[in-house]
């Protein structure tokens, strides 16, 4: 059985989410199947974003009959509240629901980008009167930024961050450790990205296309990185956007144990001279 853990007042979420990404460039036919895989194997936790190709036009077709057992959650790029508003509604038709349970500010890179939304006309205040008016649960933000994301955590009272847990980042740099202990000081729930990630896409590197990195390709270790990011303090972890890591994924979830000593020692050596996809 997939194990669950609390996101935020008892809503259990699947500890393997579902990265929309893995439905752009398939049919409509090969996204109902991944879909309906996922969901047979326990997971309810459904990530997407507009920026992730047609990955929105696949899932809403994909989840018609099975929203009501799942836990959507859907971002904006757009940092003002007009355009936010323009991209939730459109995102809303897209996945063809009338809410989602959570909706994130997606790609915090700089404070400069933090202050923006936060600030009058601002996307944040899209994100409030949807909440009012029952467009969205919950209120979150994914970050690529350590600075921007305890800028956000001290300004607003967000129930969620969607940030890097990645051994590589961990044991070269420490990316990600601050934005851990602030968000578990402040309470707010923990949802990882690139926890099967690698390293820096080579430039002459040509599997996985729709991965900006370099994901981990053995299935063994990327179950033990995966393992690693999940024996944080996190919820959840979302995998790469092809059809073999969400399975290698589900199997971790099904019969999830903390990664061992040992395996962090292996891990460790694995990192040593590898390139990170994010700095401190």
């Amino acid at each position: 059985m997939m194990l669950k853990r609390e996101y935020k007042n008892k809503e259990m979420l699947s500890v393997i989410g579902f990265g929309g990404i893995l439905v752009s460039k398939v049919t409509q036919e090969e996204a109902n199947d991944y879909i309906a895989e996922a969901i047979d194997n326990g997971i309810n936790y459904f990530d997407v974003a507009p920026t992730y190709g047609n990955s929105q036009d696949r899932m809403g077709p994909g989840l018609e009959g099975k929203r009501n057992g799942v836990f959507l959650a859907c971002k904006t790029t757009m940092r003002t509240a007009k355009e936010a508003e323009s991209e939730l509604q459109d995102s809303l038709k897209k996945l063809r629901t009338d809410h989602f349970d959570l909706y994130q500010l997606h790609g915090i890179n700089n404070v400069e980008d933090a202050k923006t939304c936060l600030g009058p006309n601002g996307a944040m205040e899209t994100f409030i009167r949807a909440r009012e008016k029952g467009y969205v649960r919950y209120l979150g933000f994914s970050v690529h930024s350590e600075e921007a994301a305890i800028y956000l955590m001290e300004q607003f009272d967000f129930d969620s961050t969607l940030f890097p847990v990645n051994w590589v980042c961990h044991f070269t740099n420490g990316f990600g450790d601050k934005i851990m202990e602030a968000a578990v000081k402040k309470n707010v729930a923990r949802l990882a990205l690139k926890g099967m990630a690698h390293t820096v896409r080579p430039e002459n590197y040509k599997e996985y296309p729709k991965a900006w990195y370099m994901p981990v390709e053995e299935k063994d270790l990327a179950q033990i990185t995966l393992r690693f990011t999940l024996s944080q303090p996190v919820t959840a972890a979302l995998t790469p956007g092809y059809i073999e890591y969400l399975r290698w994924a589900m199997e971790v979830g099904k019969d999830f144990k903390p990664v061992t000593p040992e395996e962090i020692d292996l891990l460790k050596e694995k990192s040593n001279g590898v390139k990170p996809i994010f700095h401190v």
